[in-house]
């Protein structure tokens, strides 16, 4: 399916609140829509990113020997 076929709304001119060039663009390119104060939520055509790039991480970890760690929890900062 071409990106120009999936329902990603997007925006001719940047939002006030985006501040960072990163965010400014996500949001001109129809990767994020804020949900609410300080909320913000994936696009399908974010997710469809961030899956082919866990999948290249994921093929290259796996040619080199290594191991997938899931960590749920952030961790305090003592421990390194």
């Amino acid at each position: 399916m071409r990106a120009s076929e999936l329902y990603a709304p997007t925006l001719r001119e940047s939002p006030a609140e985006a501040e960072l060039l990163s965010h400014k663009l996500m949001f001109r390119a129809g990767l994020i829509r804020k949900a609410a104060g300080g909320m913000y939520t994936y696009l399908p055509l974010a997710w469809r990113t961030m899956k082919k790039i866990m999948q290249i991480i994921r093929e290259e970890m796996d040619a080199k020997g290594g191991q997938e760690l899931m960590m749920p929890i952030t961790q305090p900062a003592e421990i390194k």
